[in-house]
This record gives C-alpha cells, sequence and structure tokens, in this order.
C-alpha cells in the first residue's frame, strides 16, 4: 500500500490507525488528514517517541494496510 492512497481515502484507514496507536484517540486521528507528517507528530507528542521510530511504524503500518473495501481473504480448509 502507498501512502497517498491512504491519505486520499483516510477515513475509512482511521479505524486501522487507531486500532494501530490506541493511544491516539480518533478526533487526534482526524485532525491529521492522514497527512504523514501530522501522524507521526502525533505519534511522537503521545508514545515519546522520536521521529526516526515514529517513521518506522507508519512504514510498518503502510506496509501492512489493507484496503477497507477489499474482500478479506477466505481461508480454506
Amino acid at each position: 500500500m502507498r501512502w497517498d492512497q491512504i491519505e486520499t481515502d483516510w477515513k475509512s484507514y482511521q479505524k486501522q490507525a487507531g486500532s494501530q496507536w490506541n493511544k491516539i484517540n480518533n478526533e487526534q486521528l482526524s485532525a491529521t488528514g492522514g497527512k504523514r507528517e501530522k501522524l507521526a507528530a502525533k505519534i511522537q507528542e503521545v508514545y515519546a517517541v522520536s521521529k526516526d521510530e515514529a517513521e518506522k511504524q507508519i512504514k510498518a503500518f503502510e506496509d501492512k494496510a489493507q484496503s477497507p473495501q477489499a474482500p478479506k481473504p477466505s481461508v480454506s480448509k
């Protein structure tokens, strides 16, 4: 997943972001508007981590983010 896709549809990804960073409330997540820099700053503030650590966490989120519209893979038995 590319960040521009996440940013464009941020409202759909907010729930996943809220699960990832559960100390950041929905209002704060919404206020970032999906802007990577604003999200990084909020992660730094709330979790007291460095800018590099915040970026590392965002990259991990970006890599595992699932499109909210995409069907979930079925588990075959």
